[in-house]
């Protein structure tokens, strides 16, 4: 476990180093290979997680061990019990994918237009789900209702969730989530060419869901 609880703990400071985790916002997690899940204590920045100082739930969201864990535990919960594969979820309040989120007019079942073959390969189509308070079951309800067809959600006027089969890629998914609503923010007012079907089509048949 001590690996995983180093590893939390990299990638934490990492997100923090790249300014997409201020003000002590976004939790991190990671499953263990008996079930068990590292997450992010509440209240702590990522940037100065510890990894004697993680939270250890069982697979049930009982706390073990560790400091409390983040409020946003069940929203991680209901991704590893919707997505078997899942070995780690990141939750960001980023402010590019944030404020996609608040623009009018999205497919709640594809919010994110499709720019590079990268968000294809790591994030597939991204769901957005309403505004509920930070914290709340209904959120965990949510997921758990579109995670078996989703391993990115944005949560509107709050931030990205993203899961992956390991927390590398969950990292990586999360910071190409933000790097994409950057640019649809950019081209938002410009003609552009986004990917067309055939293009997603070519891109998935390659890569399937090989980085999610």
């Amino acid at each position: 476990m001590n690996d995983e609880a180093c590893e939390l703990c990299r990638y934490g400071a990492a997100l923090a180093a790249q300014g997409l985790a201020r003000a002590g916002s976004g939790n991190i997690s990671v499953r263990l290979a008996d079930g068990r899940i590292l997450i992010s204590p509440s209240g702590e920045g990522l940037g100065s997680l510890r990894p004697d100082a993680v939270s250890v739930l069982d697979p049930d969201g009982r706390h073990l061990d560790g400091p409390a864990p983040s409020k946003e535990a069940p929203l991680h919960l209901a991704i590893y019990v919707s997505r078997p594969l899942a070995g780690a979820v990141v939750h960001l309040h980023t402010p590019y994918a944030t404020a996609w989120s608040m623009v009018a007019g999205h497919d709640p079942s594809d919010c994110l237009p499709a720019l590079t073959p990268y968000s294809i390969m790591r994030l597939g189509r991204v769901a957005l789900l309403p505004f509920a308070v930070p914290g709340s079951s209904v959120l965990g309800d949510w997921v758990r209702a579109h995670a078996t067809h989703h391993s990115a959600f944005l949560l509107a006027n709050h931030g990205p969730v993203v899961s992956a089969k390991t927390l590398k890629d969950a990292v990586f998914a999360a910071e190409e989530l933000e790097e994409t609503a950057r640019l649809a923010l950019l081209l938002k007012a410009l003609p552009h060419r986004a990917l067309g079907a055939a293009d997603i089509d070519a891109i998935e048949a390659t890569f399937g869901d090989r980085y999610r």
